[in-house]
């Protein structure tokens, strides 16, 4: 998973730092630090923060992979 952050897009309400705090983390009142190549296993926490930027700040490649797999996993198993 690859997270991109548009700052100059981003207004630094924070709502990613409180959701994915290890991911995203406010350095003062309004710089945003993040990692850009977040663990899979903090996906559902991206996936919050992303919903929750009121700014539509955060960009993320690869969010919806395990979506899909479980989607096509669920499908094989109908009768």
């Amino acid at each position: 998973m690859r997270l991109v952050v548009d700052l100059n897009r981003c207004q630094g309400y924070a709502q990613c730092a409180f959701l994915a705090p290890d991911v995203f983390a406010m350095h003062g009142d309004e710089a945003l630090l993040y990692n850009p190549h977040a663990d899979d296993t903090q996906r559902e926490h991206v996936r919050r923060a992303v919903a929750a930027c009121p700014v539509q700040a955060i960009l993320v490649e690869g969010l919806d992979e395990t979506v899909g797999a479980a989607a096509a996993s669920v499908e094989g198993m109908a009768p």
